[in-house]
């Protein structure tokens, strides 16, 4: 392949944006050959062996893509306070991985880790509208007038949110299973909804993101995705959904 600046080819196998990534070369972390690089420099990362902080960077041939179910209690990033553990660190995989996406703290089930940046930013990037099924259990026995606003959207933070599929599954000693489907991840968005409604989370656990689901992966335990999935993320790389169609945008 041709020569690339050494900043676009970082960014797109996922470290930080190109702007980071020049400060990154700046401080003389990257090395091309064993030399140290500077800003400007570029590389063929087919015949070059490009490092940043020692580690190889990774190219498209040879992505990690790794699917955890995040037990509760886990952050799903660094925690910079060193007070929780990180989900990172249940996956023993030197590679430089990244969440796509993340969970809060006491939420559980499906994250993605990979050092893909494009799928990365296909899969997060709200314009690409990727559903997301969570299994939720709330407080109380919502009315179907409260599950019907939930459904239809309704303004958090002055934005209404987008339609959102909510089932009702089953009660629990009191309390009720949701199956929600939706495509579009504000910040705590499914625990503030349910708030908002008067029927808080008690549990909230992720079983599907994109094309790849959590099936029976046991809390803590991790697994490569294998070629099937993929290449299902690879067709969403390319702007389809995974069956060969090739996707829409998603108009707000």
């Amino acid at each position: 392949m041709p020569e690339e600046r050494l900043q676009k080819l970082m960014a797109h196998a996922g470290i930080a944006s190109r702007r980071e990534c020049e400060r990154i070369i700046a401080q003389n972390r990257v090395t091309v050959n064993g030399s140290v690089a500077q800003v400007g420099d570029k590389a063929d990362p087919e015949v070059d062996e490009i490092r940043v902080d020692g580690q190889v960077l990774s190219t498209p041939e040879n992505f990690e893509y790794i699917v955890l179910n995040k037990p509760r209690d886990y952050i799903s990033d660094v925690d910079v306070g060193g007070n929780l553990p990180s989900a990172r660190d249940l996956i023993p995989v030197s590679t430089r991985l990244y969440p796509v996406g993340r969970l809060d703290v006491p939420s559980e089930g499906l994250m993605l880790f990979t050092d893909d940046g494009d799928l990365t930013h296909k899969l997060t990037h709200p314009r690409y509208g990727h559903t997301r099924v969570y299994h939720v259990l709330v407080e109380g026995m919502p009315t179907e007038e409260a599950l019907t606003r939930w459904r239809e959207g309704f303004y958090l933070d002055g934005k209404r949110t987008l339609r959102t599929k909510v089932v009702r599954s089953r009660t629990e000693n009191g309390s009720t299973w949701l199956i929600i489907s939706m495509k579009e991840g504000r910040k705590r968005q499914i625990r503030r909804a349910a708030s908002t409604m008067g029927y808080p989370v008690r549990r909230l656990i992720r079983v599907q993101l994109g094309p790849i689901e959590l099936g029976d992966l046991r809390p803590g335990s991790w697994r490569r995705l294998t070629a099937e999935e993929i290449a299902r993320l690879k067709s969403i790389s390319a702007g389809r959904d995974g069956s060969g169609k090739r996707q829409k945008a998603n108009r707000r």
